[in-house]
C-alpha cells in the first residue's frame, strides 16, 4: 500500500510533457477523482496539436477514454468540452459518433451534458448559419454513484424572485396542474426565503479567458466551476490536455492536487514562468 501511494504521489502538482496517452498508460488505476479537459478539436490547432481530421477524431480519442476510463475513481467524473464543426456546408457527426463510442465502447455512463452559452460570442456571418453562441461540455462517469456537492455550486437567485411573488395569491403560490394539464405540479412558494438556487444545465458565461498565450484558452470558471462540483479539497485533479494550464491552476487555487499533462513545453514554460 506505501508504495501503491508513492507511485501516485508522483504525478501530483506537476504538469507532465507528453501525449497524454503514453502518460496515463503509466499511471496507477483509479487514481484521479476528477478529469476536465476541452482536447483539441477536429481540424483545429494544426500548427500545435497536428489537426485531427473528423473522419479519424473518435478513434484517436478512443484509446485514451480508456485510459481515463482505468485511472478514474470510482466515484469520479469526466468533464469534456467539445464543439463540432461545419464541414461542406452541413455539420460534421464526429461530436455525436465520440459521445456514442465513450458509452458504447470505453464504457462511459453518460451521466448529463451542458450548454455553455457564450454571452459574449464573437459576431460574424454565414450563408446558412448564424454565430456560434454555444458549446457543448459533457459529464461522463464510471460508475453510477458519484461525488457530487451541489450546495457548492448554487447561485443568486436574483431580484424577480420578489416581483413574481408579490403579484401572486396564496392559491397560485401552492402546487397545481401545469397549464397543458400533464400532471406535472409546481409550487412558486418553494422561492420564498431562498437567495441562492440549484443552476440549470445551461450554463450563461463569458469566453474570455485570462490567458492569452493559448489559441484555445479555458475561462476560469469552466474548471472552476466542474471543480467545485465534482470534489472536495485535497481530491486529485487531471487536464490531460492542459494547453494554458488553467485547470491546474485554478485546481491548485481551490486546494485540490492537480496533473496536468501537455505535449508541447512552450506552454508548460509559459505556466512555469507565469507562476514563479
Amino acid at each position: 500500500m506505501g508504495s501503491s501511494r508513492k507511485s501516485v504521489k508522483k504525478w501530483h502538482n506537476k504538469i507532465h510533457c507528453g501525449d497524454c496517452l503514453d502518460i496515463m498508460r503509466k499511471m496507477p488505476d483509479d487514481c484521479v477523482d476528477l478529469i476536465v479537459t476541452s482536447p483539441p478539436y477536429a481540424d483545429a490547432r494544426a500548427h500545435t496539436y497536428g489537426g485531427i481530421s473528423p473522419k479519424d477524431y473518435v478513434k484517436w480519442f478512443g484509446v485514451r477514454a480508456v485510459e481515463m476510463k482505468r485511472i478514474l475513481k470510482p466515484s469520479g467524473s469526466f468533464i469534456l468540452n467539445i464543439k463540432e464543426k461545419a464541414v461542406d456546408g452541413e455539420r460534421h457527426t464526429y461530436v455525436l459518433e465520440l459521445i456514442l463510442s465513450l458509452k458504447k465502447d470505453a464504457g462511459f455512463r453518460w451521466v448529463e451534458e451542458y450548454i455553455w452559452h457564450k454571452k459574449t460570442s464573437a459576431p460574424g456571418r454565414w450563408k446558412y448559419r448564424f454565430r456560434d453562441a454555444w458549446e457543448r461540455i459533457i459529464h461522463f462517469s464510471k460508475d453510477k454513484n458519484i461525488k457530487m456537492n451541489q450546495e457548492a455550486v448554487k447561485i443568486p437567485i436574483g431580484d424577480w424572485k420578489d416581483t413574481r411573488l408579490k403579484n401572486m395569491s396564496q392559491n397560485d403560490m401552492e402546487r397545481r396542474n401545469s397549464a397543458t394539464q400533464s400532471g406535472i405540479g409546481r409550487r412558486i412558494s418553494a422561492w420564498e426565503g431562498r437567495d441562492t438556487v440549484f443552476p440549470s444545465n445551461v450554463l450563461h458565461k463569458s469566453p474570455v479567458a485570462h490567458n492569452t498565450g493559448h489559441s484555445a484558452a479555458f475561462p476560469d470558471w469552466l474548471p472552476e466551476f466542474f471543480i467545485k462540483l465534482f470534489t472536495d479539497e485535497g481530491d486529485v485533479v487531471l487536464d490531460p490536455f492542459s494547453g494554458s494550464g488553467t485547470t491546474f491552476r485554478v485546481a491548485s487555487e481551490l486546494g485540490r492536487i492537480p496533473i496536468g499533462i501537455e505535449i508541447n513545453q512552450e506552454y508548460i514554460d509559459a505556466l512555469l514562468e507565469a507562476s514563479s
